[in-house]
Parts: structure tokens; sequence; C-alpha cells
């Protein structure tokens, strides 16, 4: 299961409950503590552009080192067709 909400949802992705999450537009106070969480778990946090500054980018995929390849294509694809649709 993705889910794509941000309260307490990282922290279901980092013990495995979810299987990855996504969101943009978001605030450092939305993210900081479940990014550390994920983190800590062994999992993986990017931004939509794959790189490691999700909180400077306001977008953030997070995920296990397993999924993240499938989880960051789907996510990046469809983000790139909203954003020229919108």
């Amino acid at each position: 299961m993705v889910c794509r909400h941000h309260r307490g949802y990282l922290a279901y992705t980092a013990c495995g409950r979810f299987d990855g999450y996504f969101e943009y537009g978001l605030s450092p106070w939305d993210v900081a503590a479940g990014i550390v969480l994920v983190r800590e778990a062994g999992g993986v946090i990017s931004d939509f552009n794959g790189g490691p500054e999700a909180i400077a980018s306001k977008s953030i995929i997070a995920t296990n080192k397993r999924l993240y390849p499938s989880v960051f294509e789907v996510v990046r694809k469809n983000h790139l067709n909203v954003a020229k649709d919108g």
C-alpha cells in the first residue's frame, strides 16, 4: 500500500505498515521527524527529482530500498504529467 497523506504516515512507512509515501508542498515541520524515522529504519528518502533534499524541495518520496526504484518512477512520471496539465 502506498499512502499520500503526511500526518503520521512517515512513521507507518518506517515501521512497514505502508510500502511508501509521497507528497509535495510540505513545510519542514510536516516531515522532519518522519524523515529521521524512515532513515533510521533503513528506508530511502528523496525529493521528486531523486535528490536528498526533501525538506528544501518541499516534495518527498519515502519507501524501503527494495521498492524505491518503482515508487520513484511512478511518482516522477505522474508528477510530470500533473505539472504539464496544471
